[in-house]
């Protein structure tokens, strides 16, 4: 069950990357970054395929070299999600890549070089409608803005990025979105606040660098949800030092746990406790893993007691209420007839999950039907 979220989206201009909406409430897309060799192309084909299986509506690809831009021609051509290429100062590089059939290019035209080079990224954008993504990075701001402030601030950020947005607008070019990353929570919290008040495009959200996947996971969380919550971001990756599979899991966990997208089952588990009446932490970990290929929004409460395992299965889709050798079964809120032996929830509550959504599928398409 799982209700609308009660945050209202700061708005923004819609712009597409492919066929993916971005900004104008079009639901938060999620996206990671390859980090094979992008030369090599059977690798990196392989992993943009794996992270468009765990969800990812977008994927950012580096494209340093010449040789890399046509190992992007081949990759382009044999996935079928929108891929972003990554380019740092070399013009003709976006120029290339943009030929290739890039559906989004990270570049930021002031470090580009001369009047002339930015010019021809953005004719070439602008002729095969390419967006552009500007990446402000606390760990790469330029010198004199460094020298001005001292240390990366919020407003050093809003102005390195607000300098790059400038060129654009003075182009006429308005199909870009922004990000203003850093590694520092209040550091990126603090200046995408300044920088959505002085754009209407779509913000990319990221606190970058953030660590490893435990470490990282969380800072991102808070980071990442203090934005969200406040109704800002169109678009996100979560920046681990892990596999780019898990910055998609993590990235939908975090709308997830804010009601403002569902992807796959939402398991409501408790810590377990003396009261539990079956190995709660075991069946969670054992469920998390079979039941990863689920992709519907479903809300499952696997609760170890009596205490508070009805309330939970009240709220859910499907619930498990912890009871003396076979626990109550909850569907849409109803206690069932059939339990579960605690002996075997895991088998059970697994059948009964994927039964569920069978159900719920079937249903679905009566109605689609009914209404054609």
């Amino acid at each position: 069950m799982f209700s609308e979220s009660p945050i209202k989206r700061r708005k923004s201009k819609r712009i597409y990357v492919g066929n993916v909406p971005i900004g104008d409430g079009a639901p938060i897309a999620v996206q990671s970054m390859t980090n094979t060799e992008t030369t090599d192309v059977t690798a990196t084909v392989a992993q943009i395929n794996a992270i468009q299986a765990a969800g990812a509506d977008i994927v950012r690809v580096s494209v340093p070299t010449m040789d890399a831009a046509e190992a992007f021609k081949e990759i382009k051509q044999q996935v079928d999600i929108p891929l972003v290429a990554d380019i740092h100062f070399d013009y003709r590089i976006a120029l290339k890549v943009a030929e290739y059939g890039a559906d989004c290019l990270r570049i930021n035209p002031g470090n580009i070089g001369s009047e002339e080079r930015i010019q021809a990224v953005v004719d070439a954008a602008r002729e095969k409608n390419i967006p552009i993504r500007i990446g402000v990075n606390g760990g790469s701001l330029e010198r004199d803005i460094q020298e001005k402030y001292g240390e990366p601030t919020p407003e050093a950020l809003l102005e390195s990025a607000m300098r790059h947005v400038n060129i654009l607008k003075r182009l006429n070019f308005d199909n870009f979105k922004v990000s203003v990353k850093a590694s520092d929570v209040f550091l990126a919290v603090g200046a995408y606040r300044l920088l959505a008040k002085e754009i209407e495009q779509p913000l990319h959200l990221g606190i970058t660098e953030a660590g490893g996947f435990r470490a990282g996971s969380v800072k991102s969380a808070v980071g990442l949800g203090m934005l969200l919550a406040e109704g800002i971001g169109d678009t996100l990756r979560v920046s681990l030092a892990a596999d780019p599979v898990q910055e998609i899991k993590v990235g939908f966990d975090i709308l997830k746990s804010l009601r403002i997208r569902s992807r796959g089952i939402n398991f409501i588990a408790c810590p377990s406790c003396s009261r539990q009446e079956f190995d709660v932490v075991s069946t969670m970990n054992q469920l998390e893993e079979r039941l990863e290929d689920v992709i519907e929004p479903v809300t499952v409460s696997v609760i170890g007691c009596v205490v508070n395992g009805p309330g939970e299965a009240l709220v859910s889709d499907l619930g498990l209420a912890g009871a003396n050798k076979r626990s109550g079964l909850y569907i849409n809120g109803e206690r069932q007839k059939t339990r579960i032996d605690n002996t075997q929830i895991v088998d059970q509550l697994e059948t009964q999950i994927r039964d569920y959504i069978a159900k719920k599928d079937t249903e679905q398409q009566i109605d689609v039907k009914l209404v054609e």
